[in-house]
């Protein structure tokens, strides 16, 4: 009986080098055994289990470890938990928070410095076990260039459901003049993400589908760390949401919402929209609604945590936005402690590029902090993703017939949900990606390993 080859490599960040790696042919399968196994199709946890990969599916689950042909390969990992690829929805691949410096940016950066941003944090986010994520706001329609690139396999990171350019009001958070002089100010168009009006909030969400946009953002209220006075007031009349929302679904595009301040999401949530981003200010009578509505949350506690910490230090955000930053900041790891309570349907999100991209997971530690179960702070970032992505057809859960998106960890952080934070094996559409050691393969004949 052959024996399969364990390559030797340090951290390998690189999806080629690792893929090369991997000399399997065509049709070889890939068996990967693991001593836990968390589907997120419900809250068991499996044990001594074998994930038989073939092409980009999985095609069985079986006990033990599992032999095949000779062709195929064998990862062991014993020690280990798997559970579905993560995904995060709500991240910004172009852009990182920098503290005065970032503000220059948008005088100093051209469209080819986002683009450039985007691919460099597309791979952190990939490297740190996150294989889909939804990117809500760019500049250029960069993110939107980034999906294809990946999905032609020129370039690592995840699946990238964006948005392209957010859609706000004149003024609003996601008005990309705000605080300029007057004369480079001009006036924002729907094609810039701005709009005035029925007509205009219909224009812009075709502009998006004309783009290639996969989902519509909108912030319907202030933000945080927009340079404008308040975070928290609607943005949007209900008649431009209910136009946003009817146009969207024509589409077939979902809606996700920035919103801080109480009556920018109720206006949000009667209109129609899928998601509510932030949720700062939401209160019961809210929570209620979204329940009625089956409107999800993603709370971004992560970025709250992180501009609350940031506001301590002076000049690192303009004096405008450091007393929101202050304010709000601290306020959202309670919000979703009382929507979690209050049966609110919960997806994993972070607002990355807030915080530094890569450290996504970050996020786990400060759900179970706020009384999540690990189970359940999991299943949102695997399970409730997909379903809100409408792709739980394909992934969010290890079962037959699924796509092989898979992460795996030493140990079991359903004990400790800070592992996530140290990601060690990735499988993203059935290629390994991210191995932390020498790849480990078992002998058919000589359980339980060769090397």
């Amino acid at each position: 009986m052959t024996k399969y080859r364990a390559f030797a490599s340090p951290l390998l960040t690189s999806t080629l080098l690792i893929s090369a790696c991997l000399l399997a042919s065509a049709q070889a399968a890939t068996h990967i055994y693991v001593s836990k196994l968390i589907s997120s199709a419900n809250t068991k946890v499996h044990k001594n289990k074998t994930i038989i990969v073939d092409g980009n599916k999985i095609v069985d689950i079986v006990d033990g470890k599992a032999t095949g042909a000779d062709t195929d390969t064998f990862i062991d990992l014993t020690g280990y938990t798997i559970m579905p690829g993560l995904m995060d929805m709500h991240t910004h691949l172009s852009y990182q928070q920098e503290g005065p410096a970032g503000y220059m940016k948008r005088f100093t950066n051209n469209e080819s410095d986002y683009a450039i941003n985007a691919v460099v944090y597309a791979e952190r986010t990939l490297m740190a076990g996150f294989t889909t994520v939804r990117n809500l706001g760019d500049t250029s329609n960069e993110t939107i260039a980034l999906r294809k690139a990946i999905d032609a396999g020129k370039v690592p990171g995840p699946r990238i459901y964006s948005a392209g350019k957010s859609i706000a009001t004149t003024g609003g958070h996601a008005d990309p003049t705000n605080s300029l002089n007057s004369k480079l100010m001009r006036v924002p168009e729907p094609i810039d993400g701005v709009i005035n009006g029925i007509a205009e909030a219909r224009e812009a969400v075709r502009q998006r589908y004309k783009d290639g946009a996969d989902l519509i953002k909108i912030t319907a209220t202030g933000g945080v760390l927009s340079v404008a006075k308040n975070g928290q007031n609607p943005q949007f009349m209900a008649d431009e949401l209910e136009a946003i929302v009817q146009t969207a679904k024509d589409y077939e595009m979902t809606v996700a919402v920035h919103a801080h301040g109480k009556e920018g999401m109720r206006r949000a949530i009667m209109a129609g929209v899928d998601s509510i981003e932030h949720g700062t200010y939401m209160d019961d009578d809210l929570f209620k609604l979204m329940r009625k509505n089956e409107v999800v949350y993603v709370p971004t506690i992560l970025a709250g945590d992180f501009v609350a910490e940031k506001a301590k230090i002076d000049g690192y955000f303009p004096d405008i936005v450091r007393p929101k930053a202050a304010e709000i900041g601290p306020l959202i790891q309670d919000t979703f402690s009382r929507a979690h309570a209050n049966g609110v349907t919960i997806a994993f999100g972070t607002d990355s590029g807030v915080s530094p991209h890569g450290d996504n997971a970050k996020e786990f530690a400060l759900m179970v902090e706020a009384g999540m179960s690990e189970m359940d702070a999991i299943r949102s970032a695997t399970l409730n993703t997909a379903k809100l992505l409408k792709i739980d057809d394909e992934f969010g859960t290890i079962e037959e017939g699924k796509i092989a998106d898979l992460v795996a960890v030493s140990g079991d952080p359903l004990q400790d949900i800070t592992l996530l934070e140290n990601i060690q094996f990735i499988m993203k559409d059935g290629k390994v990606v991210k191995h932390h050691k020498s790849l480990v393969c078992f002998d058919q004949d000589k359980l339980p390993s060769c090397q």
